[in-house]
Formats: C-alpha cells, structure tokens, sequence
C-alpha cells in the first residue's frame, strides 16, 4: 500500500530526552572521618617528635638541693680539715645549688621551655647572657672544676686571715679557652706580675684593668713563667659588654692547713662565702651557729668581698626545702629576692666575710632584730 500506509507519531507528541535523573549523594560514614583525624594527629605527632630535637637558646635555672657543709654525705664530712686543731659543731651552714639547663652541649627544647614558664621557681634567660659565642661545652666544665677550686682555696684563706693569719697570695691563670684571645699565648700555670704595665696580686684588679678597654685593644701581659719573667702581648675581645683577655684566673696561696671539701659534681664560685664561715666555725671553740640552721650564696674574694651570684631566687628554695629558716645573699643580689622569699625565711644581706659572720653570731645569740635585710 506504499509508504503511506505506514504509521507515524506526529512530530509534536515526541518526548525530546531530558537530563539524566539526579545521582544521590553519598552519605560519609564513620570510617571516612576516622581516617582523616588518624592523618591529622599523625602529622602532629611527627611535628611534635620533631620539637623534641630542636635547641632554643635559652637556659632553665632551677632549684637545686643545698648541703649542710657542717655534716655528712653517705657517711663522708662535707669539710675535712689536717694540720690544724678543729672544733665540734653544731646547727648548719649550708651552700646552696641551682639546677642549670641549656646552653654549650644541652638542649632545651620547646616543652621545657614551656613547664618553667609556667613554674614559679624556673627563671628562663636567654643563653647569650651566661655564654659567649662560641663557647664548648667542655670549656664550660673546665671553669666551673676551676672556680669551684678556687673558692675553697680562697674560703680558707679568708678564714684563716680573720683567725690572724697571714696568707699570702699570687695570682695565677688556671685555663686558657682555646677559642680565647690568649690561646696560645698565656699558659695554665703563668703568675700574673703586670697587665698593661700596672702590678696586680688579684683577679678583681686584672678585671679592673681589663674590662673598660675598649675590644681590640693591645695589652702587654708579664708573667712568671718557669722561674723567668715573659712579656706577652694579648689582644682584648669583648664578652658580655666587657673586655677580656680569655683566661681563667686563680689565686695560689701557701696554706698552712689542707682543707677537703667534698661537693661532688658541683661547680662554680658561689659557695665561696658559705665555705669560709664553715671553716672558720671548726677552726675556733664552740658553735657558730648557736645549733640554727643557716643557708646562704655568694662568691667570696682575696680581700674578704662578697660577691654576686646568679640564681638566688632558686638558691632561697632550695634553702627552704632543706629547713633553713635564714639566707645570707650578696648585697648587690637583693633586687633579685624582692617578691620571691619563700615562707618562713628572713634573708641577709652581706657585703663582706666579716659582715657574715657577724650576722650568723647575732642569729645564733638571738639579736635579729637589727639584722640588716633585703626587705
């Protein structure tokens, strides 16, 4: 019948094809979220492992324990004296430590940095204020042995002196840093005769001489070395703000007694005071103390001075927690205990030995009143 018998659909009644239905969206399950917050705290976990490991230049000082030098220590005195007569004591006078953290060869890291900024009794300072640059851990170690050796020397020097004795010193340099300027120059051992031309018999003179010298400054060093004299010319480097001529120095005393002192592995000048009234207390009659227990800090010089010292606040805890109920500080370290006297505790500024020792005779007869204080 033709084409025409075929049957169309009229062009209007064609349904065009539209846009494919919508897909539904696919809810996140539990373990979608549990895989991303696993990934988060694994890279906070690395970062946080990785924190561990970086140094900050900063150090932690930190409350140390203080030692009756009157007493004990695992059965062995804390002070022995020979060639001398010594006398029973009682009460305790105690030297007192800081736990020092950071620095040449320590790593502080960010953690502990933020536990003592949190802890009242932990000061944080930045490591340039207690170390020049370039400094080795093993040059540390050196002048705290040193200095600790020193103010024992000195202490017995300074007790016998008030005793009467006459004790004459010299002055010596104990190390030479090898990144200092005297390295190779000056030598452990060298008797200081001269610096730029003035005779000196102390350290505190050398640094009286040294320390307003402009860096870079030529000075001519004589010392007695093997029984002759030595001129040496030592170029001047700043530290801290002062000049120095990088040497570590020390005082040789012809001691009629030998005093031992066993302090373990604690190093540094600032027991020097406490050594002094230790051993000028067993070497005359009776009690020092009056049987109270004592603590203070403070380096101690050639002319009887008492001199600053670091770490005082810690220093009175420390004090504090080994029942010391009295602390002798330096005069120039009582700006440092405004505000950080623990409880119970009346500190007592002192300028020379002859100052401390008055205070601890007045403290054990009970004259307090008149004490002079910090406060």
């Amino acid at each position: 019948m033709g084409g025409d018998a075929v049957s169309r659909v009229p062009q209007d009644e064609v349904v065009a094809p539209g846009p494919p239905p919508p897909v539904p969206s696919r809810v996140r399950g539990p373990g979608r979220f549990v895989a991303g917050l696993l990934t988060t705290v694994f890279v906070l976990v690395i970062i946080a492992a990785g924190l561990t490991f970086v140094p900050l230049p900063y150090v932690t000082l930190a409350p140390g324990p203080a030692t009756n030098i009157l007493g004990s220590v695992d059965g062995t005195p804390v002070l022995s004296i020979d060639g001398a007569t010594t006398y029973p004591t009682d009460g305790s006078l105690d030297f007192t430590t800081v736990v020092f953290d950071g620095g040449p060869g320590r790593t502080v890291t960010v953690y502990e940095l933020l536990a003592a900024w949190f802890s009242p009794d932990v000061d944080v300072t930045p490591e340039s204020a207690y170390f020049p640059p370039d400094t080795t851990a093993e040059e540390v170690e050196t002048e705290n042995a040193e200095m600790m050796n020193d103010s024992q020397v000195v202490a017995a020097a300074t007790a016998l002196r008030a005793l009467g004795t006459e004790v004459p010193s010299t002055v010596m340099v104990a190390a030479v840093p090898d990144t200092g300027p005297s390295a190779g120059k000056l030598e452990p051992g060298d008797q200081l005769v001269s610096v730029d031309g003035q005779d000196v018999s102390s350290a505190q003179q050398v640094r009286d001489i040294v320390q307003p010298l402009p860096a870079g400054t030529d000075v001519e060093v004589v010392v007695r070395r093997d029984g002759s004299e030595v001129g040496v010319d030592v170029t001047t480097a700043e530290s801290n703000g002062v000049s120095i001529i990088g040497v570590l120095l020390g005082l040789d005393y012809d001691l009629p007694i030998t005093v031992t002192l066993n302090t373990g592995s604690v190093g540094g000048p600032s027991a020097g005071l406490m050594f002094s009234l230790s051993i000028y207390d067993q070497l005359t009659p009776g009690s020092l103390t009056g049987g109270e227990s004592i603590a203070g800090t403070g380096t101690i010089e050639d002319d009887g001075t008492v001199g600053p010292i670091s770490g005082v606040a810690q220093k009175m805890v420390g004090a504090r927690d080994a029942g010391a109920r009295w602390f002798l500080t330096p005069a120039d370290e009582c700006d440092a205990t405004s505000g950080r006297v623990p409880d119970g505790m009346t500190v007592v500024r002192v300028s020379t030995f002859d100052e401390a020792r008055d205070a601890v005779e007045d403290i054990a007869a009970g004259r307090t009143d008149d004490l002079p204080r910090c406060d």
